[in-house]
């Protein structure tokens, strides 16, 4: 008896231990994340591309720039632990992270800084951003760790723009093939890509700062709303960001095993007008637009109210702020008046090009619906992605689109000579050079105010609703951006309870 009870006492304490074993097996938290997005990067190269979707998947993930945006829009070191500004804000002095490596094993020193900065401003440069650069005069590498960029003209935005993933740092010997190869000095590295499905990154082991708790993250691009819900239900995705299948929302929130969030962006979304063409030439016409359209009943039909109106390219939650959607209020009656006015009794026939994003094509089918009503008969075009950078972005030619316009702070792109919109304005660009040369929060703020003025006076763009940042995410999960300060989805932060 003595030696059978013993031998139950080790059996029985053997199980005890497995299942020990096994609870504390269960009980580890998953290292692992499924991220879903709705659109597929072009490529992710994040210095040769204007698709937000390439930043939202490399920025302070996979790429680095020398500064950082972090989740609360603050700039944070980057590659560069520290920086000095001269009093005149002409001299930047930046000093690198003394241990920083590429993916490849290479050193990340000035000398790639120095690459990356000079390759983004050169004549044949295919930076989105190219305009960031044109400041710079020119970049000195004193030593390994050490960066001085002498600016032509002060630049308030500068330290900002170094922040952006167009800025994000190369070195010579990957840049060529980053597009599909991406080697960052971030603490994840690309693993692979399996083309129309999902990019893989995994954790950085030789990353020289504060290591990512998560091991591996995958990138799911699923573009149809509704197998966007399908795959959160079937828990294939652990957290959908930019989710625009708004109609779901409140089943996900009363959902236990779901966290909705609902965020801001810096997306301002805008019925994009080739000012250039006739008859939007015509800064009556453009008016007649803004008065045609219908904000809250945009926002309530197309983000079920998870939006705000703007009437201005610039987003109200930054300082510097004005309201200006009172400056044309719906008014069927008004726009035919001055379509009247402006030579269009009967209205006018033009095409409406829509790019996939959700928000663009249910959006678009309402705005076309509401110019009808004053004349205006606007002919659907439905396109791809590729073609719309291709046709409408980079070839300008178009009448209208909708799009919302995602990087931070980008209402200088009023004042590019060569931006698709086709806006040419002395009076803004002479506010815009101003505001270039002012370092003053508080004055600067003011000459944002005074753009949005021009902007909406001139209706160069029909100003919609800002883009809002949503997020279903499985509960347990936390790290995730809640608002989205510039165009990422960074989970350097992300863990799982």
């Amino acid at each position: 008896m003595s030696t059978a009870k013993q031998r139950f006492t080790l059996v029985a304490s053997a199980a005890l231990a497995l299942a020990a074993t096994s609870l504390t097996a269960t009980a580890q938290p998953r290292t692992d994340l499924v991220v879903g997005m709705a659109l597929e990067p072009p490529h992710l190269d994040p210095t040769a591309g204007a698709a937000g979707a390439i930043k939202e998947v490399t920025y302070a993930n996979l790429f680095e720039p020398l500064l950082r945006v972090d989740a609360d829009g603050k700039l944070v070191p980057g590659l560069a632990e520290r920086w000095t500004v001269s009093d005149d804000g002409l001299t930047y002095r930046f000093t690198l992270r003394p241990n920083a490596k590429f993916h490849d094993g290479t050193t990340a020193d000035s000398a790639d800084v120095k690459f990356t900065l000079d390759r983004a401003r050169a004549a044949d440069s295919v930076n989105a951003q190219k305009a960031y650069f044109a400041p710079i005069a020119s970049v000195e590498t004193p030593d390994p760790q050490t960066v001085v960029v002498t600016l032509s003209r002060p630049d308030g935005l500068f330290l900002f723009h170094m922040a952006s993933g167009d800025a994000a740092i190369v070195a010579p010997e990957s840049a060529a093939t980053n597009k599909q190869k991406p080697v960052g000095t971030g603490p994840f590295k690309f693993d692979r890509w399996v083309a129309g499905d999902r990019v893989v990154l995994v954790r950085n082991p030789d990353y020289d700062g504060m290591k990512p708790t998560l091991d591996r993250v995958t990138f799911r691009f699923i573009s149809d709303p509704a197998a966007q819900v399908a795959a959160l239900k079937a828990g294939d995705i652990d957290a959908f960001t930019l989710f625009s299948t708004y109609e779901a929302l409140p089943e996900f929130r009363n959902d236990p095993k779901f966290t909705v969030t609902v965020g801001s962006t810096e997306g301002e979304t805008i019925l994009s007008t080739n000012n250039a063409r006739k008859p939007f030439d015509d800064v009556r016409v453009r008016r007649a637009m803004a008065y045609a359209i219908d904000r809250k009943t945009l926002i309530d039909g197309v983000l079920y109210g998870n939006g705000v109106a703007i009437g201005s390219h610039f987003p109200p939650h930054r300082e510097g702020y004005v309201d200006l959607t009172g400056m044309y209020p719906y008014d069927p009656a008004k726009a035919k008046a001055l379509l009247a006015e402006a030579g269009y009794p009967n209205g006018f026939d033009t095409t409406l090009r829509l790019p996939p994003p959700p928000y663009a094509r249910r959006g678009g089918e309402l705005v076309a619906a509401m110019l009808a009503e004053v004349g205006i008969r606007a002919k659907i075009e439905p396109v791809e992605w590729a073609a719309w950078l291709e046709k409408t972005f980079k070839g300008k030619d178009y009448d209208l689109t909708m799009i919302a316009h995602t990087e931070p702070l980008d209402i200088d792109i009023y004042a590019r000579p060569d931006y698709y919109f086709n806006y040419k304005s002395e009076r803004f660009n002479a506010l815009n050079d101003e505001l270039n040369r002012t370092q003053d929060p508080a004055k600067r703020n003011a000459l944002y105010g005074e753009e949005q003025k021009v902007l909406a006076e001139d209706a160069v763009n029909g100003f919609l609703f800002m883009l809002p940042s949503v997020t279903v995410q499985k509960a347990g999960l936390t790290g995730m951006w809640v608002n989205r300060p510039v165009q990422a989805n960074d989970v350097t932060g992300v863990s799982w309870k």
